[in-house]
């Protein structure tokens, strides 16, 4: 089980551009996001095809259900490819899970996560310090309006940590943990078929139980896929929104 989160190196073994097989299907989920992207329009057409129309039906919903939901259109045409760029990183590292070939996805391991956790902590703080101002933003951020001067020496702490530790680290937590899980219980419901229906017996029946839940857990990890990124971009639009009102 180590070996599927800790892979033996493939390239580079020793030296600090070491590649195993995890980074090789980051490098994988980049590179056919990008191709796909330029793909779809590279020339685009007044009445689009087939892919043109799913990219740009993707960018859409970004567009209209995260973005401009949360920060209206003046502000989330600045913050737009951002929020583009996390959903779909994040959704094509997770596709790769219930890729077949791939079978695991790179969120699995709190790396990737954290690197899209510290992207979102710097896109929120500069939201902050761009659309609001350095000093207005941390006062805003850790000393809301409206309380009794008293409680602050109980609130500033409280708000500083909750804004600048939990938020990076809650984000990377939640993306990392769903998808490490989601593969454990591939791995188990398919290798359990592999053993059970070796065997060649009674227990073959339970084998073919098995594959059945391993293709439910297929399934449901498709839907987890989609819906942690939704969760991760309108979270990080969420966390900008709350940078760039001066009070909260």
């Amino acid at each position: 089980m180590d070996e599927e989160f800790f892979p033996p190196a493939l390239l580079f073994d020793g030296t600090p551009f070491e590649i195993n097989r995890l980074m090789m299907i980051r490098i994988i989920a980049v590179l056919v996001l990008m191709f796909i992207f330029w793909l779809a329009l590279r020339k685009p057409r007044i009445v689009p095809g087939k892919l043109q129309s799913l990219v740009e039906l993707g960018i859409t919903f970004v567009r209209d259900q995260i973005v401009y939901e949360q920060l209206g259109e003046r502000i989330g045409k600045k913050y737009l490819p951002y929020i583009c760029t996390v959903f779909f990183g994040v959704l094509f590292m997770n596709l790769a899970g219930i890729t077949p070939g791939l079978n695991v996805s790179s969120n699995g391991l709190i790396g990737m996560p954290l690197v899209f956790g510290l992207a979102t902590y710097v896109a929120f703080i500069y939201a902050g310090f761009r659309e609001v101002g350095g000093f207005k933003y941390i006062r805003a951020a850790v000393a809301p309006a409206g309380v009794p001067w008293p409680l602050y020496f109980l609130l500033v702490p409280i708000e500083f940590v909750n804004t600048f530790i939990v938020r990076p680290i809650s984000l990377a937590l939640r993306l990392f943990l769903n998808m490490m899980v989601g593969h454990l219980l591939l791995v188990l419901a398919f290798s359990a078929t592999w053993f059970l229906v070796g065997l060649f017996n009674a227990f073959s029946v339970i084998g073919v139980l098995t594959f059945a839940g391993g293709l439910f857990m297929t399934a449901i990890e498709l839907l987890v896929a989609v819906l942690q990124a939704y969760v991760f971009a309108l979270l990080s639009t969420i966390y900008i929104q709350s940078s760039v009102v001066e009070e909260h």
